[in-house]
This record gives C-alpha cells, sequence and structure tokens, in this order.
C-alpha cells in the first residue's frame, strides 16, 4: 500500500507543480519545475535513510522522532479531537508563557516541535502514516520558499538564470537540510516568504493582501519554529523598507541602524532585566556545553559583556565560517559538509578575484549581508556543536552563495581556461 500511495502522491504532486501560478511564473519550464520536485524527494529520502541507518553516530534520529509523535497526534484526531486542538495552547510549568529564549522548561521552546509533529499529523491523514509519502507532501509545500528565493535573485540578477538556479537547488547542504523532514525547510520558507514579499513589495511599490499575508505567515512560522531568528529577522526587513525609501543611502542607513542595534542590545537590560540578551546568549552557550555528542568542540566560555562577546568573535565566525576542519571529520556527513564549505569559501576568493557588476539588488545584498552575519554570529556565540551549526547555518546560505556566484565573471573565467587549453595543446 505505501508503494501505491507514494506513486500516486508523486505523479500527483510533479502535475501541481506545473500548475500552481506561483511556480510556473518563476520563468521555469515544466520539465525544470518537475526535476527540481524530485530532487527535494530524492533528498528527503535519503534524509530518512540517513536517519534509520546512520543514526545512532550522526545522531540524526530527530526526523523518525517526529515521525513517532506525530502518529501519535494522528490517532488524537481521531480519538479525541478536543484534547487534539486544545493541546498546543497549554503549558505545564510553572514560569507560564515566559522564558522565551530558554532551551528548557520553556513553552516557547516546546512549541518548535508542537507545531512540527502537528503539521506531520496532518500529512498522515492522506499518507496513512507513511514517512515517505510524508516526504513528498513536505517537498511540496518547502518548495515555495526556494522558488521565492529563485524569483527574487533572478529578477535582481537579470541574465544569469543558469548561475541562479544551480546555486538555489544545487548547493548540496541546503538541498539536504531543507528537504528532510525536520524545521528547516519550514524556517527557510519563512525567511524566504518576507524576503520575497519585501523585494517585490517595494519593487511595484504597493504591497498587496497576498505579500502582507505571505509576510505575516513567514514571519510566524520563523517565530514558531526558531523564535531567536525572528528577533535577528524583524530588524533587518525593517531596516530594509526603511532603506528602500532612500535608496542611495542603503549602506549608510543599513551601517548606523546595525550599529544601533549592537548598542541597544548591550544596554537594554538597564530598561528592563528580561532584555537582557548577552546573558540570554551566554546561558544558552552553557545549555549546548552540557549537551555532549560526537560532533561537540571545546570553545571559550562567553562573558555577557561587550568585552566578551567582541573576545568571543573570531571563535564564532571560525566555528560557523570555516569548521568543520578535515579534522572534525568522523562520518559521511561531515565529510560533505567540510568539503562543501571549502568549496563555498574558495568561490567566495573567485567572487573577490573577478565579479561583474550590473546587479539590480540594490538593498537585497545588504539585508542578506546584515541578516546572514547576525545569524551566523548568534550561532557561533551559543553552539559548539559542529553538526548542529552545519544544519542552523544552512538556511541562510542561498542568501550568502546565490548573489556571490550570480555576479562572478563566468564568461571571463571559462575563455580563461579555454585559452589555457588551447596553449598547452599548442605546446
Amino acid at each position: 500500500m505505501e508503494y501505491l500511495l507514494f506513486a500516486g502522491y508523486l505523479f500527483l504532486f510533479a502535475w501541481l507543480v506545473t500548475r500552481v501560478k506561483f511556480f510556473t511564473r518563476s520563468g521555469l519550464s515544466k520539465s525544470q519545475l518537475i526535476i527540481i520536485l524530485l530532487l527535494k524527494v530524492l533528498a528527503g529520502i535519503f534524509y530518512g535513510w540517513i536517519g534509520i541507518y546512520y543514526s545512532g553516530f550522526a545522531r540524526m534520529y530527530d526526523t523518525w522522532s517526529f515521525h513517532t509523535n506525530s502518529l501519535y497526534e494522528y490517532h488524537l484526531l481521531l480519538n479525541d479531537p478536543h484534547e487534539y486542538f486544545t493541546n498546543l495552547f497549554r503549558t505545564s510549568y510553572t514560569d507560564g508563557f515566559s522564558r522565551f529564549f530558554e532551551n528548557s522548561d520553556s513553552y516557547w521552546n516546546d512549541l518548535k516541535g508542537s507545531i512540527f509533529i502537528k503539521l506531520l499529523s496532518v500529512f498522515n491523514i492522506f499518507s496513512r502514516g507513511h514517512y515517505y509519502v510524508n516526504v513528498i507532501f513536505y517537498s511540496f509545500l518547502t518548495l515555495f520558499g526556494a522558488l521565492a528565493i529563485f524569483r527574487v535573485m533572478n529578477n535582481a540578477f537579470p541574465g544569469k538564470r543558469p548561475a541562479i538556479l544551480l546555486a538555489t537547488f544545487l548547493i548540496p547542504s541546503f538541498l539536504y537540510w531543507t528537504s528532510g523532514v525536520h524545521k528547516e525547510g519550514l524556517i527557510f520558507t519563512g525567511i524566504a516568504l518576507c524576503v520575497y514579499s519585501i523585494y517585490f513589495g517595494n519593487k511595484e511599490k504597493r504591497f498587496s493582501t497576498r505579500k502582507i499575508a505571505a509576510l505575516i505567515t513567514g514571519l510566524l512560522l520563523v517565530l514558531t519554529l526558531r523564535n531567536f531568528l525572528v528577533v535577528l529577522l524583524i530588524p533587518a526587513l525593517l531596516t530594509w523598507v526603511l532603506a528602500n525609501r532612500y535608496p542611495q543611502k542603503g549602506k549608510w542607513i543599513f551601517g548606523l541602524a546595525y550599529l544601533f542595534f549592537i548598542v541597544f542590545f548591550f544596554t537594554a537590560k538597564h530598561l528592563s532585566p528580561r532584555l537582557d540578551f548577552p546573558m540570554a546568549v551566554a546561558n544558552k552557550q552553557q545549555e549546548f556545553i552540557k549537551l555532549k555528542g560526537r560532533t561537540t568542540v571545546p570553545i571559550r566560555e562567553l562573558e555577557p559583556t561587550a568585552y566578551g562577546f567582541l573576545k568571543n568573535t573570531p571563535q564564532a565566525v571560525v566555528l560557523t565560517v570555516v569548521r568543520p576542519y578535515p579534522g572534525d571529520v568522523h562520518h559521511f556527513l561531515s565529510l560533505a559538509a567540510s568539503v562543501e564549505i571549502n568549496l563555498l569559501l574558495a568561490l567566495f576568493l573567485l567572487f573577490l578575484w573577478r565579479r561583474t557588476n550590473g546587479s539590480r539588488a540594490g538593498n537585497l545584498l545588504y539585508f542578506c549581508i546584515y541578516f546572514s552575519a547576525s545569524v551566523l554570529l548568534a550561532i557561533g556565540y551559543s553552539n559548539n556543536n559542529i553538526g548542529a551549526i552545519v544544519r542552523y547555518r544552512s538556511i541562510i546560505i542561498p542568501l550568502l552563495v546565490i548573489p556571490m556566484i550570480a555576479q562572478i565573471d563566468w564568461p571571463y573565467i571559462v575563455r580563461l581556461i579555454q585559452n589555457r587549453i588551447k596553449k598547452y595543446d599548442n605546446v
């Protein structure tokens, strides 16, 4: 039965991607849309397989834990609908609905898993509880995020569609982590919907009801699935909106705005003890340090002061931008991550050496840089698990890699290689 359901739904969604206007307006052909969906489904299947046969060593059992819990919720829906629809809004913690940034004894920390499990329980209604059928549903749903970013970047960098297409859908870590049945796919979709709404709303000089709805949906996805990201996303979006009113001053607006955010980050505690953001980050780091795993690495503990953050900045950058080192490799996944990050760093050097102009990106580039940098630093300050860092950073890789690849002068590089080859042939 599972194979019949899988084949039937795969055919159905392969047909749907060629009919949904949001997809077809991307400019991609029907064949390309189907191939992209199939790539995501294959990546999701591989993710599930890793979760079974590699879980004990690579710590990849979360996806199957979500599935098991979703089966319980599915049966709860059938047998006790009242409990199913109300248990999401209750908490047994003594602190109630506070402890927004905490990793333990926190309603908000539990919410990200609860929301995701509820979604999977809805999938189970149609899949009869089969994990790999749910992969198809999830791949289709998260395809909205990938295509939203593709449409934005394709518009911002005219004439660079092949490079943008490859950079959007074939970055290994992005494809893997956002296609597997885990939260990353939906988190990225939330970020992408926000970027899509702001970019095209500004371009069209109007925010339609659909764009506002997409923006609110995106923010809610990020808030419920990884709440600390919304604290970084909203300031970045507001700064972008402000910069769009003065497009020629975008560089200064972003620079001054983030200078203000940094000062506010360290001084807000004087307004209220609940706004002690440095202590919240330091506490989160302590919680991660206590979680021992195969890919945890020793790090300097963070002092909740401006000097402490400054002192830990090089460590945070190395953790999120450079690692895993070859010495960090313990299994296939960490090997793939190590190879990928080194290739991306090589591409960055290529970008610095030879890049083109003609972008219509404007303030989009500043948003991508400032938001991505804030996310990478937040991860690096608080996390010492290389495996978790690779997963967490996957959702912002497209915001950095796509603009970089789109601006590399590929025709010049191809001509240079061809001339070198001709030179050696003539020797």
